[in-house]
């Protein structure tokens, strides 16, 4: 079993799995432009364009990161960053009334695991690659 879950596939297909919200949000919204740059207008964040393609091409580019390896650390704090930063933008449960204020929280902490998850990936890329160095 641990033979199995050292493997570089399950390695690859965990990071894949983290990262598989980020590649679907970032092809759907270049596939629908209007519509994210709605979506950035909901949010109040202006001008909505230029966030909209900025949002892209941070989903797609960290994941392409994280998935290749190429500077992996710095798609993974990317995505942690922007993770954190759209959690409080959007899950602010605290402010909703108590029938629509539990899924909200569940969303919220939700998202504060994948700003977890991130930053474990960050935190052993840069830790293999010090030990590759030394």
């Amino acid at each position: 079993m641990r033979d199995l879950f050292e493997s570089q596939v399950i390695r690859w297909v965990a990071l894949l799995l983290l990262c598989a919200a980020y590649l679907q949000g970032g092809i759907d919204k270049a596939a629908d432009f209007g519509g994210a740059v709605g979506e950035m207008q909901h949010f109040g964040l202006a001008p909505p364009a230029l966030f909209a393609a900025m949002t892209i091409v941070l989903e797609l580019g960290a994941s392409l990161l994280i998935l290749t390896g190429f500077y992996r650390w710095l798609g993974a704090l990317a995505l942690a960053v922007f993770t954190l930063m759209a959690t409080f933008m959007a899950a602010r449960f605290w402010e909703l009334p108590p029938p629509q204020r539990l899924p909200a929280a569940n969303t919220f902490f939700e998202h504060l695991g994948l700003v977890g998850g991130f930053l474990l990936v960050a935190w052993h890329d840069l830790r293999e690659r010090r030990a590759a160095m030394t």
